[in-house]
């Protein structure tokens, strides 16, 4: 091995290892402190659950962790289901009119400011009030504006999977007598399940996190949990924050973890049928 080689590897190295420990560094840092027996941060007085013990008792908190939950939940489903159909018209059918502003208009809250779109949302939910007495700014308003914002991203994950998918498939099933929504629900859905999973929960993350929507489209009794954090962090930080944020990276790191092996095994267990399959052919 030249030098060239030795130094173009350990470079390549080097640079890897710092870009993840720049994204890393701070979550353990917030993991490490959020056992700090002080209420100062980077000041360690010695290792306490203190903070876990006070989090229990915080009602705020749990409160808003628990409409978190409820609101991503929601909005994840629903922009499933309307990024789904969304894809579906813009990949199978080529020509419809108006298709270049369906597509558009799709893919706009993907580059537009979430300061534009919550705003925009405010204005017109407020009009709506005023001239039919509904809806009320809260849980459904959040929930609208969170699924709006997720639908863009659903749209671009499933489309990206039935470009991919053979159209042999569905006109097979249509030879042998399926109509159209048999074959979308029989043929289409089984073959996009793993992209309908990872756009729920990346909408679902996106929800969970958001901060700019919900702050717009808000109201009394429906602050959200990175709503509280955000109005804690302007007043100081509060070590129990630490601790919300800790629990919700293990949960999310087992939830990953439980993906990859449940993927993972979805895949050998396709080889091996693939492979059985081929074999009887052989045969």
């Amino acid at each position: 091995m030249n030098g060239r080689t030795f130094l173009q590897r350990w470079f390549g190295r080097g640079w890897l290892s710092l870009g993840y420990l720049f994204l890393y560094l701070p979550i353990i840092v917030l993991i490490v402190f959020s056992f700090n027996s002080s209420r100062q941060d980077m000041v360690w007085t010695g290792f306490s659950l203190r903070w876990y013990q006070e989090l229990v008792s915080d009602t705020e908190i749990i409160a808003g962790f628990g409409l978190s939950l409820k609101i991503a939940f929601m909005s994840a489903t629903s922009s499933v289901v309307l990024g789904t159909f969304a894809a579906f018209a813009l990949v199978n059918y080529q020509r419809f009119k108006g298709r270049t502003l369906f597509s558009s208009m799709v893919s706009a809250p993907l580059v537009m400011p979430e300061v534009i779109i919550g705003l925009s949302l405010l204005l017109m939910l407020v009009s709506m009030e005023k001239v039919f007495g509904f809806p009320e700014r809260g849980v459904a308003t959040i929930w609208l504006g969170h699924t709006l914002l997720g639908m863009a991203y659903a749209a671009v994950v499933v489309q990206s999977r039935l470009q991919e998918m053979s159209k042999s498939l569905s006109e097979a099933a249509m030879d042998l007598g399926c109509r159209a929504h048999q074959v979308f629900f029989l043929v289409t859905l089984p073959n996009i399940t793993q992209a309908l999973a990872s756009s729920w929960l990346l909408t679902f993350t996106l929800s969970l996190d958001d901060v700019v929507l919900s702050a717009f489209l808000s109201g009394p009794g429906s602050t959200t949990m990175p709503l509280v954090i955000f109005s804690r962090a302007r007043l100081g930080l509060d070590p129990r924050v630490n601790a919300i944020a800790a629990l919700t990276i293990l949960v999310v790191t087992l939830a990953v973890i439980v993906y990859a092996v449940m993927l993972a095994r979805s895949d050998r267990r396709l080889r091996r049928q693939m492979s059985a399959a081929y074999t009887i052919d052989q045969e």
